[in-house]
């Protein structure tokens, strides 16, 4: 596994570029890096149920999270072990046992396999020894990661163990969704919206709104396996109407401390994913890669009940404020996707005060040794690793 105290004899340089843009690449770094990684598929209330199911699709694979008859939470391959069939489809449901829509084979909401049409026909068939594959699931503050291998890493709790009392004082375990996951493809490589989400130097020069918002008060920080960022809501004549007003207008929450009212807090937690986490409500992001120059977005708020109308208003002023930020993200991604792929690209220099993008960057290269490499192998390189 990845020592915190690695170091790093590429600290001052950056990812190259042509691991952007790798088919060989970005196979090993779904061995070494997204199999082994833990991944968010929901929260806890949106499978109350017994029978109640969540998937999520990633690197090759579909993952069902579903509330057993007991109570219990487990997780599956999303796979007929008879001929690979998909067992559901979709991303939600209820089922009281899962049944195969090829050839109606029947598991029971714990994975068991109870139910073979012709069981006489398949003369080694064992029951007990064809249940669903199970996939590991972790519950940390009210959602639920998966992880398909174990390859050392850490859980999600300990990523985020050096935030805990900070995390707990939002009451995630009591939120409810605002609305439905939504999917946006973007035509980068999945490192290019992690890097983007941790710079803290593109704040000034390309996000005129939240620069408003918050200020000169932006701060980034490298925790291990977890980045920490935050700004302070600040007041300042130069605010739009709705930047205005979220700093003017944001209620009171009795549960959380005065600091928290005008802070957008920020967690990114190794390799993909990131809460943005405000007093009015969260967000989660994640980012899976589709191929070398294509990711999935998946985004969902969450928020504690409450039907003030200043705290809907509240909200719908963080949408408008953060759609703009969302927006000018798009836009250099793009870009730097673009100059991914140029050949006069090699590595660039890394600041001092970029603690985030270094510390994401030496566990890339810790894990995929090639990526010290300036330029690209030549192809074929990945089959002598």
């Amino acid at each position: 596994m990845i020592d915190s105290a690695d170091v790093d004899p590429d600290a001052d340089y950056s990812l190259p570029g042509w691991i952007y843009t790798d088919e060989e690449f970005q196979r090993l770094e779904v061995e070494r890096i997204f199999r082994p990684s833990w991944q968010i598929v929901c929260h806890v209330s949106e499978v109350p149920n017994p029978g109640d199911y969540q998937t999520l699709d990633y690197v090759g694979e579909s993952v069902v999270v579903i509330r057993g008859d007991d109570g219990e939470l487990r997780a599956f391959t999303n796979v007929c072990r008879h001929r690979a069939m998909r067992l559901v489809q979709g991303p939600s449901g209820c089922a009281k046992k899962l049944v195969c829509p090829y050839h109606a084979w029947v598991y029971e909401t714990d994975g068991r396999l109870t139910g073979v049409p012709m069981k006489g026909e398949y003369p080694s068939l064992k029951l007990e020894e064809n249940g669903l594959a199970p996939v590991a699931l972790e519950v940390w503050h009210g959602f639920i990661f998966v992880r398909l291998e174990d390859a050392g890493f850490p859980s999600v709790a300990e990523m985020m163990a050096p935030f805990d009392a900070e995390v707990a004082q939002y009451r995630f375990e009591d939120m409810r969704s605002m609305g439905p996951v939504r999917h946006r493809p973007r035509d980068v490589n999945w490192k290019n919206v992690g890097d983007n989400y941790s710079d803290n130097l593109h704040i000034p020069v390309a996000h005129d709104g939240l620069s408003r918002l918050v200020g000169k008060t932006y701060r980034i920080e490298a925790h291990g396996w977890a980045d920490r960022l935050y700004g302070d809501v600040v007041k300042n004549e130069k605010q739009n109407y709705w930047e205005k007003f979220y700093s003017a207008h944001m209620p009171r929450v009795d549960h959380l401390p005065e600091e928290a009212h005008g802070r957008w807090l920020y967690y990114k937690l190794w390799p993909n994913m990131a809460f943005d986490i405000y007093a009015d409500q969260i967000d989660f992001m994640q980012w899976l890669p589709i191929s070398p120059t294509t990711c999935l977005l998946r985004e969902v708020a969450y928020c504690l009940p409450d039907d003030r109308r200043e705290m809907k208003l509240v909200r719908y002023a963080n949408w408008r404020i953060n759609r703009n930020v969302n927006a000018e993200d798009t836009w250099l991604i793009n870009n730097v996707q673009m100059g991914m792929a140029s050949k006069s690209y090699g590595t660039g220099p890394i600041a001092t005060s970029e603690v985030c993008l270094r510390s994401f960057a030496r566990k890339i290269r810790a894990l995929i040794p090639e990526a010290r490499q300036p330029f690209a192998p030549p192809a074929g390189w990945s089959r002598k690793v």
